[in-house]
């Protein structure tokens, strides 16, 4: 059986990396576990950061045109022709103009994966998308949502001879730590400036504006008000904002260590090392790095927003505090720092959690099971 793929915010194999194209990667991956022949359809990217109509009606011809090549193409060679096309993450700034008309066209089952939808978007710059992106989801065979937030608002545009299937954030954990290089941890915290017998929390995100320079601004803030010693806060990530992120983090002072940007098989080493991770996470989806710090045993500290409960369980992988609540985000990372075994608990429930329920084959067995039950 065979689907063809696209993801019209960020196709996978675009240049730049990002949560958006990991996670597309992951989802082809886990696809291609499940048996199904994979075709990458199409890398027109209809994303539009700013709202204009202009631009967003030259990438619905442009989709139209590729929708047309595509069919003519599969027309001529039925054999190579998909049994069903499979979308991911399309949304009002990022709609598919593409995968539909080619389902209409050929009958075959459209699918669509971490689709959102925002009624606050159905008038204004974005509502040639909003509209464009709530008849795809409509006539999607499933719809996989992968927050329970997301669920709720998608909803109503599933009809009945619809499915809406929860489909979890995951990660390839196992090829994660095969993958990982050994890093002198002693030798690089040395020459950044760190130490090695502090207690350490650690962030893992680029420098750049808008959410990730929102949260950046709230983690200096809210640990400026832990009240423990002896701690340091070691930053991966870089861009070109770095200058505006040492200043949100200056009144921590020389507790912040910059380690720069590190490669995936880097990151491994540090998620080791470190004893918290901490991200106030405004604006996230859900945030691969929450799954990727507690499948090496890190508790999270994070804000209570939109996906993150869906990645870190509050109480039990870690403490997640009120969005924007600086002292209730300091006084979480004192009590992990004050209590060593509440948060070696939580660590071990963290790994645990991501190796049996967030792992590239449980994902598999759901998107299997909805998509040949549709077929």
């Amino acid at each position: 059986m065979k689907l063809a793929f696209y993801a019209p915010m960020k196709s996978p194999d675009h240049p730049v990396p990002s949560g958006d194209r990991r996670m597309g990667r992951l989802l082809w991956t886990a696809l291609e576990q499940t048996g199904f022949a994979m075709e990458l359809a199409s890398d027109l990217r209809s994303f539009d950061g700013k709202g204009d109509a202009e631009f967003q009606r030259l990438k619905k011809a442009e989709g139209a045109e590729e929708a047309a090549r595509l069919i003519e193409k599969w027309r001529s060679r039925p054999e190579e022709a998909p049994d069903g096309w499979f979308t991911y993450h399309l949304y009002h700034k990022a709609p598919d103009w593409i995968g539909p008309a080619v389902c209409r066209a050929l009958q075959i089952p459209y699918f669509v994966a971490e689709a959102s939808h925002a009624p606050k978007r159905a008038s204004g710059n974005w509502q040639m998308g909003y509209e464009a992106a709530a008849e795809a989801i409509s006539s999607a065979r499933v719809v996989f949502h992968m927050t329970a937030l997301d669920g709720a608002c998608l909803k109503p545009l599933v009809s009945p001879e619809n499915r809406l299937v929860l489909l979890p954030p995951f990660l390839d954990i196992e090829r994660f730590r095969e993958k990982a290089i050994s890093v002198n941890i002693v030798d690089a915290l040395v020459t950044a400036g760190g130490r090695q017998d502090a207690k350490t929390l650690l962030a893992v995100a680029m420098m750049r504006g808008g959410d990730k320079m929102m949260s950046y601004q709230q983690l200096g803030q809210a640990l400026s008000l832990v009240t423990e010693t002896g701690w340091q806060l070691l930053v991966i990530g870089d861009g070109e904002r770095r200058r505006e992120v040492e200043a949100a983090l200056a009144p921590i002072g020389d507790r912040v260590i910059y380690l720069g940007v590190m490669t995936p098989e880097e990151l491994p080493a540090w998620y080791e090392f470190a004893d918290i991770y901490t991200w106030p996470a405004h604006g996230e989806a859900y945030g691969m790095a929450f799954l990727e710090a507690e499948g090496f045993g890190l508790p999270v500290v994070a804000g209570n927003i939109r996906g993150v409960p869906d990645v870190v369980r509050n109480g039990e992988t870690g403490i997640l505090t009120a969005e924007g609540d600086a002292p209730a985000f300091a006084r979480a990372v004192d009590e992990l720092l004050q209590n060593d075994a509440l948060r070696l608990s939580m660590g071990r429930r963290a790994r645990t959690f991501v190796e049996t329920e967030r792992t590239l084959s449980a994902a598999a067995d759901i998107l299997k099971k909805a998509i040949e039950g549709a077929m």
